[in-house]
């Protein structure tokens, strides 16, 4: 049985972040430190620091995302960052992206507890769904892949000129170079390091924005999302 931590109180920093829906903010904080730990979504040892590492650090990705767009969060996980990338942002539309069943389960309680009404999970993998999925304009990952892997995934379900956040660590910079080539494969246009939450968090977050141009995934990912989406209309007319 896994020992209880007890949740720090939310810091000032929250309150203003979350504006009025900061209430559901700190449930969903209450949730992590509870059953996201119970059901090993969350290690205990995180709890102490939930506001400052996970929620404010994922919340503030909001800066960098444009207005009223669609985003699929891959690789979900507890729902970091797509719930509080949520909480501050209604006029988003989000997919929770996530494979485990445990994960989409506890994702889905927490979207219908904070009645999350414009935030929707989808179980599965992103090469499972690519043509199922509508494309989205913006691709959000944390603590997915190194960044090549990650845009194998999460590039191929954006729309043309979409991009892609990933939230990452010092060695940003040096996962962009390592990963030039592959990007270039996958129809990327565009790299560039962001640091968001300046005067929320410290360190501020930082985040490898990817821009595609007009064939996300590049030449052989359009091939394949072509076939999924006739197999997706095949099975739809039967």
């Amino acid at each position: 049985m896994t020992e209880a931590v007890e949740l720090p109180q939310a810091p000032e920093a929250a309150q203003a972040v979350f504006g009025e829906l900061f209430p559901e903010a700190v449930r969903y904080a209450e949730l992590l430190a509870d059953a996201g730990v119970e059901r090993g979504l969350i290690g205990p040892r995180e709890v102490p620091r939930l506001w400052e590492r996970h929620l404010l650090n994922c919340a503030v990705l909001s800066e960098a995302v444009p207005e009223g767009v669609t985003v699929c969060d891959v690789g979900s996980g507890a729902g970091l960052p797509g719930i509080p990338l949520a909480l501050v942002r209604p006029d988003l539309k989000i997919t929770l992206l996530e494979p485990l069943l445990r994960r989409t389960n506890f994702l889905q309680e927490v979207v219908e507890l904070l009645g999350l009404d414009h935030v929707t999970v989808v179980r599965g993998r992103a090469e499972e769904v690519l043509g199922t999925l509508q494309p989205v304009h913006v691709v959000t990952a944390r603590a997915v892949a190194p960044l090549d892997r990650l845009a194998g995934w999460g590039v191929p379900l954006l729309r043309p000129y979409g991009e892609m956040l990933a939230l990452k660590g010092d060695t940003a910079e040096e996962e962009i170079n390592g990963a030039r080539a592959a990007l270039s494969k996958l129809g990327v246009v565009e790299t560039e390091v962001l640091h968001v939450g300046e005067g929320v968090v410290e360190p501020t977050t930082t985040v490898v924005r990817v821009v595609v141009g007009e064939s996300p995934g590049g030449v052989r990912f359009a091939a394949k999302r072509a076939k999924a989406a006739r197999v997706s209309r095949t099975r739809r007319r039967r």
